[in-house]
């Protein structure tokens, strides 16, 4: 029997299994009702009783989320607060009343819908997600106005996943954990508002699956693997039961794992730490145990903002950052802007190849006052004494004696001002451009670590785009032309004498783990739910037994051998534990 499975994006980690409770494209079909000039001002009054209900509810429902899971979760419903009393919506909808005689539903809506659209057009990932909030306001509004009942969910009384083509913030964080017990949408991101919550709320969230609307009926019976990005469909009995087995191993392992050491079976001392993206996220290195931060992203800073952070709100930042995260440490990438994610500021232009253009290190070359206010922040809370500095997209020694260059010059600045900073913060590169990989031997001498980003030396290796489903079966990690370029990296490293991370997704693939252990990784970096399992693989493997492994991978040619090779390896060291740990 074929078993239908269909993957999206895994953006809250976890195994659950119910029925599909479909919701669908919610929206509010609205006519264009003529008024009277004697009904104007009722249609006024009507639109602004909508909007203060909408506003008292959003507010109870950010005091509730402040309670449950505290105050700074609670703040993302700031933005459905500015578009609440944003001034030119509502004197635009006001106008539409006035001069066009048209109903407070219909001018509303046809007043947010511009604004929606021109927001949606923006090469901006952040912008288009915060779109989200704005239809969430929307559907609010319009609920009142029309007069229309909001879906009960509290209602549900059997176990379900919820199936929409997308999902609010503020539906996200109204779900009735009792019995909702994970969802699945057709868009969204790793870094909206709704992923943040589903997180936070520990429910299991699959989003950007496309069309699972159109492949789920409302009925059918789900498993559905958060962490995996993967749901199955109407299975038989024996994959249900491996999932049962799967879902009691994860938050035994979650335990277990949070307060150990990562360590193997024979002693060697590993560190595992976590990838972030945005502040909200910060928590979830403590539910997960990650010793530190290896990846701190700061981009979420710059995205969607009408203006340039400046130095004082970007210190603020990275010093609470510092400060949650120690005793241990945090590496803050500087800006990796272009590529996937866009800078409205300064005048950047469109490119045909935007990851293989103007973007991370080279646009920071190429605007060093933006570059020197981001330094200058990040070296102010490196007072914390436990933040480094790593600069991505590092394509030869050039770019990197440039990067330090700037970096003197913001020290010589601060040492003027007699502003305080670490004197000894250490400085990394992310390896992620072949050209690194190839001279990393002449980088280590002007590093004083590396951290492999995956994703990107994958693809530039290989020559695939990832994201493009045509060719996306030749992104292969397994390729034994990858790991000789790791092997390369982690060498040229430990012979320099500097310590070698990884913070692209291989290093959060239990598959992987004893491969990169075995070719001498130092330290594995991912998204926090990952780290448990990666945690109790290592105090499985005896370091010894997988050099041994890697020496053996090493001789292979293809990705498929390494792939068999590898599965057969794992199988004959975890014995028994191989489903629950590996699955």
């Amino acid at each position: 029997m074929t078993v239908k499975k269909i993957k999206g994006i895994g953006v809250s980690g976890g195994i659950s299994m119910g029925k599909a409770f479909y919701i669908g494209k919610e929206g509010y079909a609205v006519s264009k009702r003529r008024i009277n000039a004697e009904d104007i001002s009722e249609e006024i009054y009507k639109l602004e009783d909508a909007l203060i209900q909408t506003r008292r509810e959003i507010a109870q429902l950010q005091k509730t989320i402040s309670q449950s899971l505290g105050s700074e979760r609670a703040r993302i419903f700031e933005a459905h607060f500015l578009a609440l009393e944003d001034r030119v919506l509502i004197e635009d909808t006001i106008s539409r009343i006035k001069n066009d005689r048209v109903s407070a539903e219909y001018a509303f809506y046809a007043s947010i819908e511009k604004y929606i659209d021109v927001l949606s057009k923006l090469d901006d990932d952040y912008i288009k997600e915060r779109v989200i909030d704005i239809k969430d306001v929307e559907k609010r509004v319009l609920q009142k106005l029309l007069g229309k009942k909001k879906l009960d969910l509290a209602k549900i009384k059997e176990k379900v996943v919820i199936i929409a083509h997308d999902l609010s913030p503020s539906e996200t964080a109204s779900l009735p954990k009792e019995n909702i017990v994970g969802f699945i949408t057709d868009i969204g991101g790793r870094t909206s508002h709704t992923a943040i919550i589903a997180r936070s709320l520990g429910i299991p969230a699959i989003v950007g699956m496309q069309d699972a609307t159109r492949k789920i009926k409302g009925g059918d019976f789900l498993v559905i693997d958060g962490t995996k990005g993967e749901v199955v469909v109407n299975p038989p009995k024996n994959i249900i039961d491996q999932y049962k087995i799967k879902g009691k191993a994860r938050p035994k392992i979650t335990v277990e794992a949070k307060w150990v050491k990562a360590k193997t079976k024979d002693g060697k001392d590993i560190t595992v730490s976590a990838n972030i993206e945005l502040p909200e996220e910060i928590p979830l290195i403590h539910t997960y145990g990650a010793e530190g931060i290896g990846l701190y992203r700061t981009e979420y800073i710059f995205l969607g903002k009408h203006d340039l952070p400046n130095e004082e709100e970007q210190y603020k930042a990275y010093l609470n950052v510092a400060k949650v995260t120690k005793p241990h440490s945090v590496i803050i990438r500087t800006m990796d802007l272009g590529g996937d994610k866009f800078l409205s500021h300064p005048d950047v232009p469109r490119e045909i190849s935007p990851f293989l253009g103007w973007r991370a290190i080279r646009f920071c070359l190429a605007h060093p006052g933006i570059f020197k206010t981001q330094l200058r922040a990040i070296l102010r809370a490196s007072k914390t004494k436990n933040i480094k500095i790593m600069f991505p997209m590092i394509s030869g020694i050039e770019e990197l004696k440039q990067a330090k260059k700037i970096l003197q010059e913001c020290k010589n600045e601060l040492r003027k001002e007699k502003k305080t900073f670490d004197e000894n913060i250490s400085v990394g590169t992310m390896i992620e451009v072949p050209s690194a990989a190839l001279t990393s031997d002449t980088l280590a001498k002007e590093s004083d670590f590396f951290s492999i980003g995956t994703n990107d030396l994958i693809q530039y290796a290989l020559a695939v785009d990832r994201g493009n489903e045509k060719v996306a079966y030749l992104y292969e990690p397994a390729h034994p032309a990858v790991i000789r370029l790791i092997k390369h990296v982690i060498e040229s490293a430990h012979h320099q004498n500097i310590w070698v991370g990884m913070c692209g997704e291989m290093a959060g693939d239990p598959f992987f783990t004893c491969l990169l252990l075995g070719l001498g990784l130092d330290e594995f970096s991912m998204p926090p739910p990952q780290i448990p399992r990666i945690k109790k693989l290592l105090q499985h493997i005896k370091y010894q037994e997988a050099k041994e492994i890697t020496a053996k991978v090493l001789t292979l040619s293809t990705a498929t051998d390494v792939e068999k090779y590898m599965k057969d390896a794992l199988k004959k060291i975890l014995k028994e534990k191989y489903h629950e740990i590996m699955e």
